[in-house]
């Protein structure tokens, strides 16, 4: 080494130290600490949160603080080192006890064995604070639960408030806790540290959240799954987010598969929205809003992302809703030009929506020609830059406008930012165990928020395979597609679950482990079924478009038979009460994934932003101590009958169980002496009224919640996300009455 050599590399360390030590002095460190983040920052572009952030007051500035982390690697204990205090006492696995990688670490800190409890207590006794690792799972063990609760105790002794933090990227270092075929290794994985607000078990929890109940094990789990969650960076497009997970999983081959025979991996699914992205730039207005009718398909998700590239917004078209319900979206959202298949609309048979739309002065542009006619150069650029979007956007821009399924009214448009939808993604994610080992099929379609979200931007963002099926109602075909593709995860609504094992042989869904549901209540007897034909579990989640769309959610290790789960982290709810109703209230709820607002066809192109952040989601809902949500039904579903407020919900719960095998749908008319009386729509035949009376006396419910009216159908109406069609259901039942009330007494 040449003397010139020799005095660059003196001067660099001098220079790295002198770093060190401002960085140690700015954030009162030690200088070893310094050393150490100044390396994580230079090396694995570590991300802090702010300052204040993490030196936040805990409420106990002059005593302990208990530090919580899943433990993701052994990266995690030297970051946590390396920003809190020098006095801190580090509880660490024996991996980290004997890993030569962390031999510095633990020369330099203050470390104990992760069964040491005489340690652990010692050092609250003496006024220091400790980090306390678990394991990496989302779904805690008994034994993980137990834990927390030891922990609480010894929380509540020595009057420590509780911080979770998570080192989101850790996973994918070469010393990840987890398996390299669940998480794959890069050497230098960007680290993001994320701190949650400090939680002290002597505080009741707050009235308005009910994802927080009183049970402390319940406060610690959300606290880690918060942190989790609050590691993801919402602050960029979805196009980035998109990138992002191409940099982490994009080695793994295709990811994205449909029935076609179609497969893509990330970055041709970037290139391609690039090359399309770049088109469509071309044919409309910055933050303008383009129509999208396709089908699940590799398409529309390469639609959606050149879409999002472009700096427009894509407006999701419901095929199924009529062309009606599609010229009044249209015209809501402003919509100019809409994107379009051929050899979907043909085999679709939507020559009519068509003839429609180019009827209302439209543009539709047909994928098939604009695909053919990009050219090689257009393709160069595409691949040249596919880890750009075409044009910058910021994270509260509007990326979706959503159609509600108009199942009791008059559909509106829903405005999702990015931020929004990453944000649901990522909520989701930690509270539902999910890896790159899984393949989701979905068949729930994109025009629909949980078919979009759930059912295709999660599963991309997290690494996960997905699988395109292009309808949900093919229920003798998509048994046998999913015995042919072995998925692990299926999302669905309960109409269509019950429909598939009506039809499917008891392998065809073997390979599934988990199913997710939503859109509306799951029944007892569908949830028997896949558990004891296929081994699936089904989970029950509730939300709403305007939540992009889940709130809430059960999970392993959190479940409550007749709930749709807790809430999901970062958000809140509270409720508002309601004439007649005793038990709940009406439901509101806010948190990042809450929509921007609607758009309303009296003032086409107009968004109505929320107030105050906090959605009117229409439901009744009561809580339980430990933030499990019951649906009591929704608030434009109670008829009021002789002065009581009855649940149309609640009498449909009550005729499945005696009826378990059909389908059912309650709603309510005019009656003079008594203001309304209930009809029940059934496809059970006969469906006896005495029967009914008898097994609610039995089921423990009052003569009012027995239906007056009983109307036979072959099959319910349902909408083509699934959910019951109630303004059709209203209108079998209105035309009934009215042809039977002549000529004969109603009771």
């Amino acid at each position: 080494m040449t003397g010139l050599a020799v005095t660059l590399l003196v001067l660099a360390l001098a220079a790295y130290l002198i770093a060190a030590y401002r960085l140690a002095n700015q954030r009162s460190l030690s200088l070893p600490q310094g050393i150490a983040l100044l390396k994580l920052r230079l090396l694995l572009r570590l991300q802090l949160p702010d300052d204040a952030i993490l030196r936040e007051p805990t409420g106990n500035e002059t005593g302990p603080v208990i530090h919580l982390y899943s433990r993701q690697s052994g990266l995690d204990a030297a970051v946590l080192w390396s920003v809190l205090d020098r006095n801190c006492l580090h509880l660490l696995t024996d991996d980290d006890r004997n890993a030569f990688s962390l031999f510095g670490f633990r020369l330099f800190a203050r470390t104990a064995g992760i069964s040491d409890a005489n340690a652990l207590t010692e050092a609250l006794a003496s006024g220091a604070s400790v980090t306390v690792p678990f394991p990496p799972d989302i779904e805690p063990a008994t034994a993980t639960l137990a834990r927390y609760e030891t922990l609480a105790a010894l929380a509540r002794e020595h009057g420590a408030p509780f911080r979770a933090l998570h080192v989101g990227g850790s996973v994918f270092s070469l010393w990840s806790a987890r398996p390299a075929a669940e998480a794959p290794r890069a050497l230098l994985p960007w680290l993001r540290l994320a701190v949650s607000p400090a939680l002290d078990l002597a505080d009741p929890a707050p009235p308005e959240n009910g994802a927080t109940g009183p049970r402390d094990e319940d406060r610690i789990h959300d606290l880690l799954a918060l942190a989790r969650f609050g590691s993801n960076d919402l602050d960029r497009g979805l196009f980035l987010a998109f990138r992002d997970a191409a940099d982490r999983y994009g080695n793994a081959g295709p990811v994205l598969e449909d029935a076609l025979g179609g497969k893509l991996t990330y970055k041709r699914l970037l290139i391609g929205a690039r090359a399309l992205g770049a088109r469509f730039e071309k044919m409309s207005a910055p933050g303008e809003a383009l129509g999208v009718l396709l089908p699940n398909a590799n398409a529309v998700m390469v639609t959606f992302l050149a879409i999002q590239s472009a700096g427009r917004v894509a407006a999701m078209l419901n095929y199924t809703a009529g062309p009606a319900a599609i010229l009044s979206a249209l015209s809501t959202a402003q919509i100019r030009t809409v994107l379009a298949s051929r050899a979907f609309i043909e085999k679709a048979d939507l020559q009519g929506v068509v003839e429609a739309i180019e009827k209302a002065g439209c543009t539709i542009v047909w994928l098939e020609e604009l695909r053919e006619s990009i050219g090689a150069l257009e393709k160069a650029r595409a691949f040249a830059g596919w880890r750009r979007p075409l044009r910058p956007v910021r994270a509260s821009d509007p990326a979706v406008i959503l159609f509600t399924s108009g199942s009791e009214g008059t559909p509106k448009g829903v405005v999702l930012s990015h931020r929004n939808i990453h944000a649901n993604a990522a909520q989701a994610e930690a509270r539902i165990d999910i890896s790159v080992r899984d393949k989701l099929f979905n068949v729930l379609p994109v025009f629909h928020s949980f078919g979009l979200t759930g059912g295709a931007i999660l599963p991309l963002l997290y690494g996960v395979r997905l699988f395109f099926y292009p309808s949900p109602l093919h229920y003798r075909i998509i048994p046998a597609v999913a015995r042919e593709i072995k998925p692990s995860i299926m999302f669905g609504t309960d109409t269509f679950l019950s429909g598939y094992a009506r039809t499917a042989k008891d392998t065809d869904f073997a390979s599934l482990r988990l199913i997710v549901a939503g859109a509306e209540a799951v029944r007892a007897e569908t949830r028997r079924i896949y558990q004891e034909r296929f081994g699936a579990r089904i989970i029950e989640g509730f939300g709403m478009t305007e939540t992009s769309p889940v709130a809430a959610v059960n999970s392993g290790s959190h479940f409550k038979d007749g709930t749709v789960g807790r809430l999901l982290p970062g958000m809140k709810l509270r409720l508002e009460p309601v004439e007649g109703i005793n038990e709940g209230g009406r439901l509101f709820v806010a948190g990042p994934n809450t929509m921007l607002g609607y758009m309303l066809s009296a003032e086409p192109g107009v968004l109505k932003p929320l107030e105050d952040g906090w959605h009117d989601s229409g439901d009744i809902v009561a809580v339980d101590d430990n933030g499990f949500i019951a649906i009591r039904g929704r608030a434009k579903r109670f008829a009021k009958i002789a002065g009581e407020m009855i649940s149309l919900g609640a009498v449909e719960i009550m005729v499945q169980k005696l009826w378990p095998e059909d389908v059912h749908a309650a709603v309510a008319v005019e009656d003079r002496r008594k203001g309304e009386r209930i009809v029940l729509v059934t496809t059970r035949m006969p469906a006896l009224r005495e029967e009914l009376r008898d097994y609610s006396r039995r089921f423990g419910a009052t003569d009012l919640m027995v239906p007056g009216e009983i109307v036979n159908v072959p099959e319910i109406p349902v909408l083509g996300s699934g959910k019951t069609d109630y303004v059709t259901a209203q209108k079998i039942a209105d035309q009934w009455v009215s042809a039977h009330r002549a000529g004969r007494k109603v009771e």
